[in-house]
């Protein structure tokens, strides 16, 4: 059996979600409105996502990138969970609705940025526009922006054993073709809602607990 693992970042490696944080902090008050529509799912991610960073000035970057390092905690257990699907040669991808400008910085000594998967921020006008390069595939009508069912079914087998995390609304599409979902938060509210079989977690030890059984491994 090959087990595949496709992790949310924000709100799941990280404590919190950092795009919210980023509003939060920088964005004018229309972005608060905006977000709720999203998670109400008034308004598809892609727009609502658009919408956001466009309403925020370019010249933000570096101001943007400083308040995520000094801000953004990972979840306590990852950096040993990782070590622990490599040994056991677990493949493992981040499928991430978060920004390549603070996705990469805050991974780099964990994951190698082939196995990340998230948008691009394109700084170069007066406001932020994304690049949407991993977009929905012409099974998906969801306008996901960073679109993680169209990525889990690029890189598996229909023979796969295919595990999801995740924390929120971006990660719901992903929750219906796993074979197993870890949940917290809204996505575990979700699936209730939608009767999805889901595991409960509050740190990556576990996960790994639970994984170790799958595995039939001893530690």
């Amino acid at each position: 059996m090959t087990i595949k693992i496709f992790c949310d970042f924000d709100g799941t490696i990280t404590d919190s979600d950092n795009i919210v944080a980023i509003m939060k902090q920088f964005g004018p008050s229309e972005t608060e409105s905006i977000k709720n529509k999203v998670l109400q799912q008034e308004i598809s991610i892609r727009e609502g996502v658009t919408e956001m960073f466009a309403l925020l000035p370019s010249t933000l970057k570096e101001d943007m990138i400083t308040s995520v390092k000094q801000k953004a905690l990972i979840r306590p257990g990852f950096s040993e969970f990782i070590k622990f699907i490599q040994k056991q040669r677990v493949e493992f991808y981040v499928v991430s609705g978060g920004m390549d400008f603070f996705v990469y910085p805050l991974l780099d000594s964990l994951i190698d940025r082939s196995s990340i998967y998230c948008n691009e921020a394109d700084f170069t006008g007066t406001s932020i526009q994304v690049n949407w390069i991993h977009s929905c595939d012409n099974i998906c009508k969801n306008e996901c922006g960073l679109c993680k069912p169209s990525i889990i079914r690029k890189l598996t087998k229909s023979e796969d054993y295919k595990i999801v995390i995740g924390d929120s609304i971006t990660d719901l599409q992903a929750a219906k073709l796993a074979d197993k979902v870890f949940a917290r938060d809204f996505l575990a509210a979700k699936c209730e809602e939608l009767d999805i079989t889901y595991t409960p977690f509050t740190t990556f030890s576990d996960i790994q607990i639970e994984l170790e059984s799958i595995l039939g491994v001893n530690i």
